[in-house]
């Protein structure tokens, strides 16, 4: 497993473990005001109308967070591939995306879910790149590209 997937693996857990910590917390605080003011009689529908209100509130503000963050990352400026290049090698633009993609150091199954296809037409899609760029592996493949004036 590399790095990076270690890290995300890493990074989901401890945002579940949060949310759990988060949603026993609440769940404290109810009891404790329910003991505190003797509001015996609270029903389990009160409870779960708060925690989700609360979980409401915390992914509308997780989502808006992310999402300006994406906006900056699409402001940039795209860079076009040349086109000339493209006619010569005669890749199509889905390979060009996958190609984008394996730039980025995803990995396959990365790649399939981001452009919504399957795993083995990723692979049908890398292979086809690695013909028509005359080259064995996924580095030659980007390095061949970048050296082409395909990807930036």
């Amino acid at each position: 497993m590399s790095t990076v997937q270690a890290s995300r693996k890493r990074s989901f857990w401890l945002t579940v473990g949060g949310y759990g910590a988060a949603m026993a917390l609440l769940v404290f605080i109810l009891k404790y005001v329910e003991y505190k003011y003797l509001l015996r009689d609270l029903r389990v529908e009160v409870y779960v109308g708060v925690v989700a209100l609360l979980f409401t509130a915390l992914g509308i503000w997780m989502g808006t967070r992310m999402l300006a963050r994406k906006a900056g990352i699409v402001a940039a400026a795209p860079v076009r591939p040349d086109q000339e290049a493209l006619r010569r090698t005669g890749i199509s633009g889905r390979e060009l995306e996958v190609l984008k993609l394996i730039a980025e150091g995803r990995s396959n199954q990365e790649i399939a879910d981001a452009l919504f296809i399957s795993l083995p037409t990723v692979k049908s899609h890398s292979s086809s790149l690695f013909g028509k760029l005359e080259v064995k592996r996924r580095t030659e493949a980007v390095h061949k590209a970048k050296s082409l004036g395909i990807i930036p």
